[in-house]
């Protein structure tokens, strides 16, 4: 019997696919890394059939790539590196569980995109935090669990956040429920006709599981619910910018405004970033760089139930103060476009393609450092963009503060047209070492930086590894990442 006729009598025919066209949607194509077609892709509809699917790749010794979020794959780490892959699509799996409005708890599947969440959300009157313009296919689940950075730093309790509870299939074939979920009966209706709603994400037991989970490509196990944690809808919001001609003059004021929690939404873009995210196409970003400054800081302030108006009035005022300390200037718009418009662009869950390839393509480095370091990692990268032929000036930053403040997500954001394709992977290689050097920390270590990094930390990579073998050990989960 063929794999596929083996995958048809596991999940049936309808949910079994091989056509070329659809395998090279898997393939992948971003950070000129080799990545190889699958040879097949199943669509999964239940944990039950994750479960048995896991269980006959471990008897065929047939690698797995679990993938939740619609094409295309930009990252990488859904993208098969060995011959003869399956992808496990949960895209399907769309059920919102539960919402508990009182907790501010959800419980969602796989499949489950920003769009479609916020929208049920907001019945309840609640949010999520997002990451910086999600694509309309993007998993919520899949975003958290790979830890994309959210927008809102004073909500960040730990990196993982929001993450609490979930249900993992580990490669090994056995089921079990992470942090409190762990430590009831494996029902989730009889959890919540208990009044457990799975909001502590540590354990069971003495290990938190979903440890293991976060940033691992996939290479664990297959998540086939996740509980997050969600915010009351605000009532009120003001936008405000402040801008400056370099990095570092910036900084303090975000220091500042975090230690005392004025603000919801803060981070940083510099002119091309900001023009690739509010321009509507490539025509428009250019003329968008000529009217934006060079470095602006978008910060929010929200009212929610209790006296919206005047928490916002004060905080405002608080902010505004802050600015004046540091030189700075508040304004309501950003080149004329208002703020909530602009809060609206980079929230709302729209488009198929990633809104960083306006002009063409992109090629972006990201990693974690901290706030007052970033402006050395922009030197270097727009350095290396002059050596490889670049304008320094098309080098697009986005700066995204973390985990209340104590370090950062820099992403640096290199658009191309197709004819520089060899440029913009030199840039790529060579930026990502020069990076490395300076000590950014590769946390999402996709491609060649898992090298990068790995080979920093011979400790780390025998943890990993150890791990690896205990929770998958025939090594069918998405090999070739992270371990060998």
């Amino acid at each position: 019997m063929s794999i596929k006729e083996n995958l048809i009598s596991i999940m049936g025919k309808e949910n079994v696919s091989d056509d070329p066209v659809i395998l090279n949607e898997y393939a992948g194509q971003r950070n000129f890394c080799f990545h190889t077609p699958p040879i097949a892709v199943t669509k999964i509809n239940n944990s039950e059939q994750v479960q048995m699917l896991i269980k006959w790749a471990n008897e065929t010794k047939t690698p797995l790539i679990p993938v939740s979020s619609k094409a295309p794959h930009i990252n990488g780490g859904s993208s098969p590196s060995v011959p003869g892959a399956i992808i496990a699509d949960l895209s399907e799996m769309k059920k919102i569980l539960s919402i508990n409005r009182q907790h501010r708890m959800a419980v969602i599947e796989p499949g489950v995109t920003y769009g479609e969440l916020s929208e049920a959300l907001s019945k309840e009157g609640l949010v999520i935090s997002g990451p910086l313009k999600p694509r309309a296919g993007k998993s919520v689940v899949s975003s958290i669990l790979e830890v994309e950075p959210r927008l809102d730093p004073i909500h960040q309790w730990s990196y993982i956040d929001p993450l609490r509870s979930l249900e993992v299939i580990w490669g090994d074939g056995n089921r079990m429920f992470t942090g409190e979920a762990g430590l009831a009966p494996m029902d989730l209706e009889k959890q919540w006709s208990s009044e457990q709603w799975q909001v502590n994400g540590t354990g069971p037991w003495m290990f938190d599981f979903y440890r293991a989970l976060t940033g691992a490509q996939g290479t664990m196990g297959i998540v086939t619910w996740a509980a997050v944690k969600c915010q009351v809808k605000p009532s009120i919001r003001k936008v405000y910018f402040a801008t400056a001609n370099d990095l570092d003059k910036l900084e303090d004021f975000i220091y500042t405004v975090i230690h005392y929690r004025f603000s919801d939404e803060i981070f940083i873009l510099n002119k091309m970033q900001a023009a690739l995210l509010i321009g509507k196409d490539a025509a428009d970003v250019e003329t968008l760089k000529e009217k934006l400054p060079e470095w602006m800081v978008l910060v929010s302030v929200c009212g929610r139930e209790l006296l919206p108006e005047k928490r916002v009035e004060v905080r405002s005022k608080d902010i505004e103060n802050i600015a004046t300390k540091n030189g700075l200037k508040l304004s309501e718009e950003l080149a004329g476009i208002e703020g909530s418009a602009v809060l609206e662009i980079m929230e709302k869950a729209d488009g198929e393609n990633c809104w960083k390839d306006k002009c063409g393509s992109s090629q972006g480095i990201f990693f974690i450092t901290t706030i007052d370091r970033a402006h050395e990692f922009v030197k270097c990268a727009k350095s290396v963009a002059s050596a490889v032929g670049f304008n320094a000036d098309d080098v697009g930053v986005y700066v995204q503060p973390l985990h209340l403040g104590t370090s950062c997500h820099c992403e640096i954001v290199m658009p191309y047209r197709a004819t520089d394709g060899e440029k913009a992977k030199r840039f790529y290689q060579q930026a990502s070492k020069e990076l490395a050097a300076l000590n950014a920390y590769f946390s999402r270590p996709y491609g060649i930086w898992a090298d990068i990094q790995l080979n920093k930390d011979a400790r780390s990579y025998s943890v990993l590894s150890k791990l690896k073998s205990i929770f998958d050990p025939n090594g069918i989960m998405n090999p070739g990442k992270l371990t060998l």
